[in-house]
């Protein structure tokens, strides 16, 4: 028997705009994106989120200084070379 019920979930105008633009974008509506996102909960038994890492003073500067000096991309021949350059 499959039965419908439903959930009150009380967030904020803009967080539930952005998240309807979301689920439009992929041709979803929003029940169906958070009926999808709560199966997945259930099938996987996890819980992940995502939040974006602020940028520091220290990285703005360093991407500044690498394109206003024309390298934006590097190629790396091992792992500790790469660091290396991160901690410069």
């Amino acid at each position: 028997m499959n039965t419908k019920t439903v959930i009150s979930v009380k967030t904020d105008k803009v967080t539930k705009e952005a998240a309807q633009e979301v689920a439009k974008s992929m041709g979803l509506n929003l029940s169906t994106l958070l009926n999808s996102y709560l199966k997945q909960v259930i099938y996987t038994r996890r819980v992940e989120l995502f939040a974006p890492e602020q940028m520091t003073p220290k990285l703005e500067k360093a991407i500044l200084a690498s394109i206003k000096s024309g390298v934006t991309q590097r190629s790396y021949t091992t792992a500790k070379d790469f660091i290396e350059d991160l901690n410069n």
